[in-house]
């Protein structure tokens, strides 16, 4: 088969002839037919997450069709169409497992990290993380609902109630956001780059009230701010613009320095947290939400072997909404 593959940090991804992998005990064999390219990719080949496994194919916002099955796979048929998310593998036994924290366990391995991905003709997963893909998409379409729409949904979820959201960065996973968000009826306020005029005009389409620049503050206190932009100056800056009791939570994996702030941004009760991966129930309950909303995506398609030109486009800002490569 064809893959992108990642040799080491900071190179090039090339294009190479590797052997079909077989599916082990419980996974499965899936013909990839779209994969998102997510920043968390980005932030894999740049070497700002220094564990991956070396060499790797990226890629953890896979669609694709299940061709063949191994021993003990029961969950899905031959010619299934199944998605597979960064989330792996986890131990199932330790403490966070048993507590529904599972995004949270040590033994944790990740897609296109850990394990090979989806930039490729090919790939395996394990049957229990894996999900059905709702009919309504195509795809194309549903790649990037398996992780910026799985980590914008839970970023969602822990800002509460907000009525008035802040939302920083206006990416593949803020886009799907702002619509599940205006779905529930809460008012948004978009932060792109500064002088980003196509960034802005994009989020006031999706219905957000306002659009302006990162470094301003709203005409408005925000109930709770989501950063998705790995921008550390960011969280001070969202603390500015909350009001009391409110929430920023920082949903990125990779997040430049946090600078020093005073503590008058915190006080007030105002709280900061962060994402951490995802679940499974995650998974489950967004991708029932999704049609529902209903959540379309807005993607830009590209080769497999031009996965080094959507990475570096995503990496400069140049992607409206998601990009995905398709074999």
């Amino acid at each position: 088969m064809k893959a992108m593959q990642l040799a080491a940090p900071r190179t090039a991804l090339k294009l190479a002839d590797m052997p079909k992998p077989k599916p082990g005990p419980g996974q499965l064999l899936i013909k990839v037919r779209a994969c998102g390219v997510c920043r968390t990719d980005l932030h894999v080949v740049d070497g700002e997450l220094a564990q991956a496994r070396l060499p790797i194919v990226p890629g953890h916002e896979i669609v694709g069709t299940v061709v063949e099955k191994g021993a003990g796979a029961e969950r899905f048929a031959p010619g299934s169409r199944v998605g597979v998310p960064w989330l792996g593998y986890t131990c199932g036994a330790c403490g966070y497992c048993t507590s529904g924290r599972e995004n949270l366990c040590d033994g944790a391995r990740f897609t296109g990290y850990h394990i090979d991905g989806g930039y490729a003709e090919y790939t395996v997963a394990d049957q229990r993380y894996c999900f059905t893909i709702p009919g309504e998409y195509t795809d194309v379409a549903a790649a990037p609902l398996l992780c910026a729409g799985l980590i914008g949904y839970r970023s969602l979820v822990m800002a509460g109630d907000a009525a008035r959201l802040g939302i920083y960065g206006f990416g593949a996973a803020a886009h799907i956001v702002a619509q599940v968000a205006r779905h529930q009826g809460r008012k948004i306020f978009a932060f792109t780059r500064p002088g980003d005029a196509g960034g802005q005009r994009f989020a006031r389409e999706l219905g957000a009230a306002w659009a302006g620049d990162s470094d301003t503050k709203p005409p408005e206190e925000l109930d709770a701010a989501i950063i998705f932009a790995p921008v550390g100056a960011l969280v001070p800056a969202a603390l500015r613009a909350t009001a009391k009791g409110g929430t920023v939570v920082c949903a990125g994996i990779h997040m430049s320095e946090i600078p020093a702030f005073p503590y008058d941004l915190l006080w007030g009760e105002r709280t900061v947290r962060s994402v951490a991966n995802l679940t499974r129930r995650d998974g489950e309950e967004f991708l029932a939400l999704a049609p529902r909303v209903p959540v379309k995506t807005s993607i830009e398609t590209f080769p497999l072997a031009q996965a080094n030109e959507a990475l570096a486009r995503l990496r400069e800002g140049r992607i409206t909404g998601a990009a995905v490569l398709v074999p």
